[in-house]
C-alpha cells in the first residue's frame, strides 16, 4: 500500500508541473531580430523561463507568420535586414491590429529620438541592447502579469472621474464612454494620476506606477500620447496638468497658476 501511494503521489506532482508548465509554455513571445547569434541568444533565455519562443529574421517573415494568430509579446530590432526602419514598420501594423498585444523594442538604436519614435507608434517599452537578459527577462515577466489581469474573472474594480472611467481590473479607460485604447504603461500612468486628483506626480512616480524604468524624455512621450488619446474623443481636454520642473497632476477645474 505505501508502494502505490508513494506512486500516486509522485503522479500526482507529476501533473500539477504539467499544468504549470503548459500555463508557461501557452505564452508565446516573438522575436524579430537579424542578427542570428543575438537572436538565438535572446531565445534561450526565454526558453529557459519556460516562454514558447519563435524567431524571424525580417519584417515580412514576421508578418507571414503572424498572418493567422498573434504570438503573446513581441521583441523587435529597430533595423532589420535592409530595413533601417523596419522595425518600426512592425510595430505600426501589429499596434493597427491590436492595442493590447505588448511590444517591446530591444535595439542598439538607443538615442531619445529613436525611442520616443517608436513608443509613439505605440510600442510599451524601448530598451537597449547593453540591457542584461536578467534585467530583460524581469520586464517581459512584468508585462505578462498585467496581461493576466485582463482575463481575471472578479468582479471589476471601478475608479470614475467625472467622465473618465478606469477598470482596474481589465486595465482599460474610458473617456465619456469611449475606449481610450491605452497602452498597459499609458493606463498605469493615467491611473496614478487620476486616483488622487490635484496630487502632483513626479516623473519618479509615474515610472513607478508603470513599473517601468524610463528617462524623463521617454515619460514626456507616453504623456503627450496619452493626451493625444483624450483629445482625439474631446478636443477640449486638459485634465493632465504640467507641473513644470516637478511632474504632472489630474485637475478638472480651471487654475491659471500651473502650465498646460
Amino acid at each position: 500500500m505505501a508502494t502505490h501511494h508513494a506512486g500516486g503521489t509522485s503522479a500526482a506532482c507529476g501533473r500539477l508541473e504539467a499544468i504549470g508548465e503548459a500555463r508557461f509554455m501557452s505564452q508565446h513571445i516573438a522575436i524579430v531580430e537579424d542578427e542570428p547569434a543575438i537572436r538565438e541568444n535572446y531565445a534561450d533565455a526565454f526558453r529557459r523561463q519556460g516562454y514558447r519562443v519563435s524567431v524571424h529574421d525580417d519584417r515580412h517573415s514576421a508578418l507571414h507568420a503572424f498572418e493567422s494568430r498573434l504570438p503573446d509579446l513581441v521583441v523587435i530590432d529597430v533595423m532589420l535586414g535592409d530595413e533601417p526602419e523596419g522595425g518600426f514598420e512592425l510595430c505600426r501594423q501589429l499596434r493597427a491590429r491590436s492595442e493590447s498585444l505588448p511590444i517591446v523594442f530591444l535595439t542598439a538604436r538607443d538615442s531619445d529620438l529613436d525611442a520616443v519614435s517608436g513608443l509613439r507608434l505605440g510600442a510599451d517599452d524601448y530598451l537597449a541592447k547593453d540591457i542584461s537578459l536578467a534585467h530583460l527577462t524581469a520586464r517581459v515577466a512584468a508585462l505578462f502579469r498585467r496581461q493576466e489581469a485582463l482575463r481575471r474573472p472578479v468582479e471589476d474594480d471601478l475608479l470614475d472621474r467625472g467622465p473618465l472611467r478606469i477598470n482596474i481590473d481589465r486595465l482599460t479607460a474610458s473617456w465619456s464612454g469611449q475606449d481610450l485604447g491605452l497602452t498597459l504603461t499609458e493606463f498605469w500612468m493615467v491611473h496614478a494620476l487620476a486616483r488622487f486628483p490635484g496630487h502632483v506626480k513626479s516623473r519618479q512616480q509615474l515610472m513607478d506606477a508603470a513599473n517601468a524604468v524610463l528617462d524623463d524624455a521617454t515619460i514626456t512621450s507616453h504623456i503627450k500620447r496619452i493626451r493625444r488619446k483624450f483629445a482625439a474623443i474631446d478636443p477640449d481636454f486638459d485634465a493632465i496638468r504640467t507641473i513644470y520642473g516637478v511632474g504632472y497632476r489630474w485637475q478638472t477645474e480651471p487654475d491659471s497658476g500651473s502650465g498646460q
